[in-house]
């Protein structure tokens, strides 16, 4: 028992000249204000939101005709050049249809040329009808006149015994014939209109042959465009994003107003490299057109890109009553290739920056009636001093007046941080004594 009291005697002895060697050390060097020497140094100030990689344009391949795929020669991460075959479609069909097309063309042109050679051949035979028809009405009109002459000279002798009744009846008869003759030749002159009548439908029926081949020929070249349209071109520069078709599978057309067709491909310009990020409305307006911009990724881990704000969204998106901005920036540098669309990006906006400033530690500015101070120690006294600040960050605040290079000033004291060194300390004390206890129990 008395061995048991002695231990337990010395361990007391032991642990208070440990407690207060220990804390009544810290307890002396708190009693020494901490003091930081005011230096110059760069600042910036950043405003930090999240966003995602786009590309510079994204374009879906569909194909203006419906068939089946016969071949698609690239992948996903493929880079395909502007003008190249992406995608060619079985031309059966097309093929046929073009083959219809222009034998309907042919057909037509035979009956343009049919119509024309008809229609010069009836203005030939107008001309001919024209002129027998005007020289028979002038034959008919001098024989006309010579009988009427006759029969009236005869209508005048006969009463005075001059002529006979033979004579006068021939004069007669002969002057009754040539008037039918007349009458027929002028009937034909008449008949002339009704044959220009007929030239002018000759000539519709012309124009209309005429319309038929150029619907025709239309009908070619369509043909021809949708063969064509079974192949499908890259419209630029780009990577493959997406693939969405295989071989074999039958696709719907792109202008159709149905579905909007089948997306074969996604291209993706990665010839410059976006992030869109959100802003929220109380930051917006600190973000201009052309500021600086630092950027991260996770699968980058330590590694900075750098860009440039190229458009601030006019109009804000309300999503709960929170509003954001959309805020676009180019990545730069030549790096910039190694972010891929919808990557999540860590973004940081330079909204202002100082270079070879007066810095502080953010714990020397004391506030006081909407004024700042710090205090300015020169070793033996400490002093009060107001200063004008300009930017701050995490760490160190800009002091704009009021304080040169080089002085010190007092640090706030981090009292949570050496409580807790002291609560761990205690701690590991208590588990300490326990144990030398258990031991000397044993």
């Amino acid at each position: 028992m008395k061995k048991y009291l002695i231990i337990l005697t010395l361990l007391l002895l032991g642990s208070c000249f440990y407690f207060f060697s220990y804390y009544g050390k810290e307890e002396q060097v708190d009693d020494k204000p901490q003091t930081v020497a005011a230096k110059l140094g760069d600042i910036q100030l950043g405003i930090s939101s999240t966003g995602r990689v786009v590309s510079n344009l994204d374009v879906q391949i569909k194909c203006k005709a419906s068939g089946e795929i016969e071949t698609i020669p690239y992948d996903v991460s493929d880079t395909v050049k502007k003008g190249d075959l992406l995608m060619r479609l079985n031309p059966q069909d097309e093929e046929r249809n073009l083959r219809q097309a222009k034998v309907s063309l042919k057909a037509a042109q035979a009956q343009f040329k049919q119509a024309k050679q008809s229609l010069e051949m009836a203005k030939e035979q107008f001309v001919i009808t024209s002129k027998q028809a005007k020289i028979t009405e002038k034959s008919a009109e001098i024989k006309y006149q010579e009988a009427k002459a006759k029969y009236e000279r005869q209508k005048v002798l006969l009463p005075q015994g001059l002529s006979s009744e033979e004579v006068y009846a021939s004069a007669r008869e002969v002057y009754l014939q040539s008037e039918v003759e007349l009458n027929n030749a002028r009937l034909q002159v008449e008949q002339l209109k009704i044959q220009k009548m007929e030239l002018t439908l000759k000539e519709e029926d012309l124009n209309v042959a005429s319309t038929k081949v150029e619907m025709e020929k239309i009908a070619v070249l369509n043909a021809e465009q949708r063969l064509e349209d079974t192949k499908v071109y890259s419209p630029i520069t780009a990577v493959v994003s997406e693939r969405n078709a295989q071989v074999g599978q039958i696709i719907s057309s792109g202008i159709s107003t149905v579905n909007e067709g089948t997306t074969v491909l996604t291209l993706s310009d990665l010839a410059r490299i976006f992030v869109v990020a959100s802003v929220d409305e109380s930051d917006i307006g600190k973000i201009f057109v052309g500021q600086p911009v630092i950027l991260t990724v996770d699968a980058y881990t330590g590694k900075n890109f750098k860009g440039n704000v190229v458009r601030v969204a006019t109009k804000g998106v309300n999503v709960s009553n929170v509003v954001t901005f959309e805020v676009k920036i180019e990545v730069l540098g030549e790096d910039k290739n190694l972010l891929k669309p919808e990557m999540t990006a860590n973004v940081e906006i330079i909204s202002a920056s100082r270079e070879k400033t007066l810095l502080v530690p953010v714990e020397a500015v004391r506030r006081k009636k909407d004024k700042s101070f710090v205090m300015v120690s020169d070793g033996n006294a400490i002093q009060m001093t107001e200063v004008e600040l300009g930017i701050r960050d995490d760490i160190h605040v800009e002091v704009i007046k009021g304080l040169n290079e080089g002085e010190q000033v007092v640090v706030e004291k981090r009292e949570q941080t050496s409580q807790w060194k002291r609560g761990d300390q205690s701690s590991r004390d208590s588990r300490m004594r326990e144990r030398m206890m258990r031991r000397g129990l044993r």
